[in-house]
């Protein structure tokens, strides 16, 4: 019986060897928002890693919706020109699609990179007016600036622009970043959206602007390519936002167009308190699905081969992805594939590393079709 991690999926025109996801993950290492060597071969890598997608992760709209000075920017032509080394030797030399990820940081934006210990940064030190739904901190850091109506039509432009430049440089698929308390996740929560115009109070407001940067994104993204959405399920606190309140989200993005959810957790507060452990996040991607009729991705501690086939047989969601882990073993769908008896793709200058050349076998050259 096929492997149901190797089957192949198609979302919109789109069509993936396999169900295999390389989690978007910032760097931290642009040079005024463009991508520099390190994405070339960070990516590059990547898109030899016999996953069907691999995601550029965390690119802002604006400079004001990075989270670092060092994050990787969609708002003009030269950071459109930067991708095309990458993305290039991506087409070339590997098979993964090559999706990216758009965000604002909002709140938890004007810090220094991860390595760098996200030690917030003031103006004098290259950092910026930190923005919000409303003047609620994150906790040890500066109070941020409440966003008028004219600023968030501003943004929800800079979405759509954005989209536009994703298409322009090439990307297969584009992904919304409303997870992980970022600014479109900000609005969403009651923890941190205490506004009392049309964006704040109840569910359908606290939507609207998420609502409308992807209705902006959808209109600029061509219809023949895919668009989801990440979204932290639950931010894991009494009073934050919910599961079933996602579920709502999910099924109003799917009436926009949106293609699939990818359901994360988490990031609003670090007063969050989780219980992690293998795929801790999964039945969040299940509920969706089923609820919101909508395809999923399961993102969350899927460290093995088998595991991640046993999500996708008990149809918990319809790809499974991995950040950590694939940084940790690049070639992590390589041996996914030897475990569960399954081909997989390489570049022939690879093709004497598979395990069967141990026995004088040659592979067959439809492995690296």
């Amino acid at each position: 019986m096929p492997s149901s991690l190797f089957t192949p999926v198609s979302l919109r025109d789109l069509h993936l060897r396999n169900r295999i996801v390389v989690s978007p993950m910032g760097m931290g290492l642009a040079e005024q928002g463009c991508a520099t060597d390190w994405y070339l071969m960070h990516f590059g890598n990547l898109a030899l890693s016999g996953a069907g997608l691999v995601m550029v992760g965390a690119t802002g709209v604006s400079p004001q919706g990075r989270s670092s000075p060092h994050c990787l920017g969609l708002w003009n032509e030269a950071q459109v020109e930067s991708f095309q080394p990458m993305l290039s030797f991506c087409r070339k030399h590997g098979d993964a699609k090559i999706g990216i990820q758009l965000q604002h940081s909002g709140r938890k934006g004007s810090v220094a990179p991860p390595y760098e210990n996200l030690r917030f940064l003031r103006e004098d030190e290259g950092g910026w007016t930190i923005v919000a739904p409303s003047p609620v901190a994150y906790p040890k850091r500066p109070v941020p600036k409440e966003l008028t109506a004219a600023e968030i039509a501003g943004i929800v432009m800079d979405f759509g622009n954005a989209a536009k430049r994703a298409h322009d440089a090439g990307f297969d698929l584009l992904e919304l970043h409303s997870a992980h308390g970022y600014l479109l996740h900000q609005f969403l929560s009651p923890l941190t959206n205490r506004r009392a115009d049309a964006y704040g109070g109840s569910l359908r407001n606290r939507m609207r602007l998420p609502l409308e940067a992807f209705a902006s994104v959808r209109a600029a993204w061509p219809e023949r390519k895919p668009l989801g959405v990440r979204i932290s399920a639950t931010d894991w606190i009494d009073g934050g936002w919910t599961l079933e309140e996602s579920i709502v989200f999910a099924q109003a993005l799917a009436e926009l167009g949106c293609d699939y959810v990818t359901a994360s957790s988490g990031g609003i507060s670090p007063d969050q308190k989780i219980t992690v452990k293998p795929g801790y996040q999964v039945d969040f991607a299940a509920a969706i699905r089923r609820e919101a009729k909508i395809k999923t991705v399961a993102v969350g501690l899927i460290t093995e081969a088998r595991q991640a086939e046993v999500i996708l047989d008990e149809g918990k969601s319809d790809l499974v992805a991995l950040g950590r882990g694939m940084i940790f073993n690049p070639r992590w769908a390589w041996h996914a594939a030897v475990e569960l008896g399954e081909d997989y793709f390489y570049p022939p200058q690879y093709e004497r590393s598979h395990p069967r050349m141990r026995s004088g076998d040659f592979l067959k050259p439809s492995m690296r079709a």
